[in-house]
């Protein structure tokens, strides 16, 4: 019981920094406070920074794929975040680690039930109808850049997942991360306030660096299915961290989007049969 309790608590105190992340992101870009260049670059060196005395060994080559996928999800969501709302940017992001993960599992021998299947299908369903052209539709850049963001966090997972220890593969990540969004400091076209630098630092810090080795803690603990199911809890903290703190509006798109996606999500935590 003990142990159940543990992995719950893991998982909310995960879920609740993967929340904090889109709705810092979103405050500090939406205000103009600072530009996706400085904040991707200032969540990864102060994410870093804090994590360097877990270093353990330098860098090595077999760091590369965390570290790529790290600065693809980061760099992809600073600039989503440039035009998406907190709520439509986390459902997109997260449904599509679910699919990731869950696509990724496949690849490796695990199978979907029809319930898995259904589920896949009616998030699938519910990014349509956030998609699809209208008044409140979301734009389709923005979304395919936050689209990627989370395929590379999906892969981000499962790379850490498998990790022999979390915490120093974690500093590893961030540090070489650092450097491979810093080319994305000459897409600024003005220097950062110093709040947008605050946000962009306890992003990084806190809801990022400490955040990720929580996670990577709690998701060997965890099936793939359920590693990619309780994500999706994210986009619905985020979205009413969204509206009680920014202000955001919840149109009939976001309603319905949601609900397809979410019901899905439960689908999907469905056991999956073995090969």
């Amino acid at each position: 019981m003990r142990a159940v309790l543990t992995t719950l608590l893991l998982a909310t105190v995960a879920i609740l920094a993967f929340a904090g992340n889109s709705l810092l992101a979103r405050t500090a870009l939406a205000d103009g406070a600072i530009e996706a260049g400085a904040f991707s670059a200032i969540r990864l060196a102060s994410g870093a920074l804090v994590l360097l005395p877990f270093l353990g060994q330098r860098p090595a080559l077999s760091d590369a794929p965390g570290a790529v996928a790290l600065a693809v999800y980061v760099g992809g969501v600073s600039l989503a975040y440039l035009s998406l709302d907190t709520a439509s940017g986390a459902l997109i992001l997260f449904a599509f680690v679910q699919a990731t993960i869950l696509l990724l599992g496949w690849l490796r021998g695990e199978r979907l039930s029809l319930g898995g299947w259904l589920g896949l299908a009616l998030a699938m369903g519910g990014l349509i109808v956030l998609l699809a052209p209208g008044t409140e539709g979301v734009p389709i850049g923005p979304a395919t850049l936050m689209a990627m963001a989370g395929v590379a966090w999906g892969a981000y997972t499962l790379i850490g997942r498998g990790a022999t220890n979390p915490t120093q593969s974690t500093a590893r990540y961030f540090l070489i991360a650092a450097l491979l969004v810093a080319p994305m400091l000459a897409l600024d076209s003005a220097a950062p306030q110093w709040e947008g630098v605050v946000l962009a630092a306890a992003s990084g810090t806190i809801t990022s660096a400490l955040g990720y080795i929580v996670w990577y803690k709690v998701t060997p603990r965890l099936g793939l299915a359920t590693v990619a199911g309780v994500q999706l809890a994210t986009p619905v903290v985020a979205g009413i961290g969204g509206v009680a703190l920014l202000d955001e509006q919840l149109g009939w798109r976001l309603f319905a989007g949601a609900g397809l996606i979410l019901s899905g999500i439960i689908l999907t935590l469905a056991k999956p049969t073995s090969r």
